[in-house]
């Protein structure tokens, strides 16, 4: 068995790319299962996003190629999609599962939202019925890992957009952001995110003024807000504690007379001005009155960049605590797959014990019960002893990975392997082995065929 993950990702691919092979969440159980009915596919889940569509499955042989899967399901010539793709075996692929669902994979390093997005596509996955065992283990493994990369660094304590900035400066400045009323200057992308965030960290009342009325009414809309009319803006911002401007007037229209107007009517109650304008629409001699507090697009662009710098200090540690959580994981599945060849030994050591009672009986005459108790005590424990070293030394070779020394092993007490293990090694690593009494032929390889154009 082995683990195969598929992709292309924000780093590989445009977004026009990116667009054709999104999977909406209303069709990720139909595209699972055309995944999980491919020849060789044994488990399988699906993870798309808006920067990411990522195929993870356990297959059979290494032979069998998911990227059949995204020329046939999506019908794109694979000569286009080929050189955006990545793909990863084994020990690889459970090394870039650890560091996506740890968000060091991501656009923005340290974002929490895709560990969210991992699990929400597992939980499709188990509903569609297209994880078993295998894949649940190493998905509660990757969470583990993420969350443990989260709470022994700082990867994810510092905002990095300018929206989050400037929520995390109104923070500071207003300590809680509960119901303080937010006024929307020129209604731009930039500054509906800004509002957006506020808004999921409590901010009350929206105000919105737009030089077009409609493009403010709809903003409102969104918004459950309230329309001002663009000659009212400086009568209005008084009533607002934090102000987010972005108009494109060609010179500022907060001055510092307005400054002085607004807080005597707030009574010396702080206000923020967000200014995302280029030019300016706050007046920078502003910031000089007490109580108004000023960050135009530069200064929160320095403090995004001073924590994205800072993130990426961190994001070194974070790398460090995935990259021992993946060798843990390495180790636990070694030991896992050495089990077959203890059990078959133990088996063998058996049938051995019992043919040899077997074959004395005749000359051991009738034994009363304490006596049988007895022999079978001094049996078991001579096996038990026997045994031991040879287990520890397959234990042994299965954590260190040394398939040769398995090998030998194996052969010496007469156990044979099977096929490689589930390995999770990557690509050209030595493999542990499955062994039983029995050598059997691995079953031969079918056809991949091609999947059904979806559209």
């Amino acid at each position: 068995m082995t683990l195969a993950l598929i992709g292309l990702n924000h780093k590989t691919a445009p977004i026009g790319l990116r667009e054709r092979v999104a999977i909406g969440r209303d069709e990720l159980t139909e595209a699972l299962k055309a995944l999980a009915a491919m020849a060789g596919v044994t488990e399988c889940m699906i993870v798309s996003t808006c920067n990411r569509v990522e195929l993870l499955a356990a297959i059979e042989t290494p032979e069998v190629q998911l990227s059949e899967f995204f020329s046939g399901y999506f019908g794109i010539d694979s000569s286009t999609l080929m050189p955006h793709l990545f793909e990863y075996r084994d020990k690889q692929a459970v090394s870039h599962l650890f560091r996506m669902a740890a968000s060091l994979d991501s656009m923005v390093v340290g974002e929490p939202q895709i560990l969210g997005q991992v699990k929400e596509a597992f939980a499709m996955a188990r509903a569609a019925g297209t994880v078993s065992s295998q894949l649940e283990h190493l998905l509660q493994s990757a969470f583990s890992a993420a969350k443990k990369a989260r709470s022994e660094t700082g990867i994810g304590s510092n905002s990095v957009s300018i929206a989050s900035v400037a929520v995390e400066m109104a923070r500071k400045i207003f300590g809680s952001l509960h119901g303080r009323t937010v006024f929307l200057v020129g209604a731009g992308k930039m500054s509906e995110l800004a509002a957006r965030h506020l808004v999921q960290q409590g901010a009350g009342a929206i105000l919105v003024t737009n030089r077009t009325q409609e493009r403010a009414r709809r903003i409102a809309e969104d918004f459950n807000g309230r329309v001002i009319a663009f000659d009212q803006l400086h009568n209005a911002a008084s009533d607002a504690d934090i102000v987010i401007t972005s108009t494109g007037a060609p010179h500022p229209i907060f001055r510092p007379e307005h400054g002085h107007s607004f807080l005597h009517r707030r009574r010396n109650r702080p206000m923020f001005f967000i200014d995302i304008a280029v030019p300016r629409d706050v007046d920078p001699e502003m910031n000089k009155l007490d109580g108004i507090f000023v960050y135009d697009i530069d200064d929160l662009q320095q403090v995004a960049a001073a924590h994205m710098e800072e993130r990426s200090r961190q994001a070194v540690d974070a790398e460090a605590v995935i990259a021992t959580e993946v060798e843990r994981f390495h180790q636990r599945q070694r030991a896992v797959n050495v089990a077959p060849a203890i059990a078959a030994l133990q088996r063998r050591a058996e049938e051995i014990r019992l043919a040899e009672i077997q074959r004395l009986h005749a000359r051991l005459g009738a034994l009363t019960p304490e006596q049988l108790a007895a022999v079978e005590a001094l049996t078991r424990g001579i096996v038990n002893k026997f045994l031991h070293p040879p287990m520890q030394a397959l234990k042994q070779a299965a954590r260190e990975g040394d398939s040769n020394r398995l090998d030998i092993l194996c052969e010496e007490w007469s156990v044979s392997p099977v096929a490689p293990v589930a390995s999770i090694e990557s690509a050209g690593a030595e493999q542990s082995a499955v062994v039983t009494v029995e050598s059997k032929q691995p079953a031969p390889v079918e056809a991949i065929p091609r999947v059904q154009v979806r559209r």
